[in-house]
């Protein structure tokens, strides 16, 4: 039977479904024969992420198998999966289960891109350097890549443009001190030195993408940027309130005001602080 095109828009899903089309199913492949993919866009795997991944392996096994290629001496090398691998190391397993597939390093490349794209978000500078990748070794156009990846051209012009940011910039949005909006909106400026300070302006303060955005704007226009003035330094005691409340919860806390009135704001910068916040909310009910 002739192989059909993949249709990898449409999502990582497709490519398990026709598992049976290809004339494969899953096997149980051992741990210590599966190598991950060098060529992976993510470079970075949240700690807590796996964790809570191994854990519900622990309970529930492995629900999505993994997409492999082999390679040599009878090794696989993880295509789809790589986050379910580590887990599954973490939680003791010896095998895992994998479907196999024989497909070229183009598609493997566009299979690692999409799985982190539709599975859990990618750093946008993770994203913007797979996309790169694609366009690099693969030829592709920016056109080629929207329609592969099922994303419009505006939006993978728009995460391309990350890419011409200086590290600095890039270093912060890799953190998640800063998001893809931010660098988006400093992306717009043309002098180095203007993104960098607006960044770490940004990054300082806390501000949203609209609020820098508006001082974006007025550097074009070329109006001045009037400095923020510093806040009061805090009573000794909220100080110290201030760091109980970031060891507590875990999460950057920011008091102002004084004794008798004023604010507390706690940032978080996933769902997983979200969630165990939560669960601290809910210890607390009487």
């Amino acid at each position: 039977m002739a192989k059909k095109t993949h249709g990898l828009g449409r999502g990582l899903d497709s490519l398990f479904a026709e598992a049976e089309e290809w004339g494969t199913s899953v096997q149980e492949i051992a741990v210590g024969d599966l190598d991950p993919n060098p060529d992976q866009p993510r470079r970075t795997f949240r700690d807590d992420g796996i964790v809570q991944l191994a854990d519900s392996i622990r309970e529930q096994g492995v629900l999505q198998p993994l997409l492999v290629v082999p390679t040599r001496n009878g090794r696989y090398r993880i295509i789809a999966g790589e986050r379910r691998y580590r887990a599954g190391r973490m939680a003791g397993l010896e095998t895992l289960p994998c479907i196999i597939r024989d497909i070229d390093v183009i598609q493997q490349m566009e299979v690692a891109l999409i799985e982190n794209l539709q599975r859990e978000d990618l750093n946008p500078m993770e994203a913007a350097r797979g996309i790169e990748a694609l366009m690099k070794q693969c030829g592709y156009t920016q056109e080629k890549v929207s329609a592969r990846l099922g994303k419009s051209r505006p939006a993978v012009a728009n995460m391309l443009r990350l890419l011409s940011l200086p590290q600095e910039v890039t270093d912060l949005v890799r953190e998640e001190t800063l998001t893809a909006g931010h660098a988006r909106a400093l992306a717009g400026l043309e002098r180095r030195e203007d993104q960098i300070r607006l960044a770490q302006k940004a990054a300082a303060e806390g501000l949203n993408v609209r609020q820098l955005e508006a001082l974006a704007a007025q550097i074009r226009s070329g109006k001045a940027i009037k400095p923020k003035a510093r806040p009061k330094a805090l009573p000794a005691e909220l100080g110290e309130l201030q760091e109980k409340i970031q060891e507590k919860t875990g999460l950057k806390s920011v008091l102002s005001g004084s004794v008798s009135r004023g604010r507390i704001v706690l940032s978080y910068s996933s769902r997983e602080e979200l969630e165990r916040l939560n669960e601290l909310l809910d210890r607390m009910e009487v």
